[in-house]
């Protein structure tokens, strides 16, 4: 794996660039909408409501907890999985704030 050089960027870059990733694959963007709709939901019927493997959808899910968007519930044996609404907003904000800039930036020119 190749050395990342993070360390040349702002915060706020790598964090844009953290939530993107997070959103870059269809299949995350599928399990979040999922979660979404049915809180407390577990690997198991994220594998029957979406269709993948269970170790893809585990990976997929590691994704997504990277950057904190998940709350986790253990439930006897089972790990269940809610959005973490806080997260979400703050996810939002910088990504809206991104484009906003972006967008007054070129009409500057």
């Amino acid at each position: 794996m190749g050395f990342t050089k993070k360390h040349i960027f702002d915060e706020q870059q790598n964090k844009i660039a953290n939530y993107t990733k997070m959103i870059a694959h269809p299949a995350r963007v599928s399990i979040i909408q999922y979660i979404s709709k049915n809180e407390d939901c577990n690997c198991n019927s994220l594998v029957q409501a979406i269709g993948l493997a269970q170790p893809t959808i585990s990976q997929h899910l590691s994704e997504i907890r990277k950057v904190g968007l998940l709350k986790q519930t253990v439930k006897g044996k089972n790990l269940f999985y809610s959005i973490n609404q806080d997260k979400l907003n703050e996810c939002r904000r910088v990504l809206n704030d991104f484009f906003v800039k972006t967008q007054v930036n070129c009409s500057k020119k």
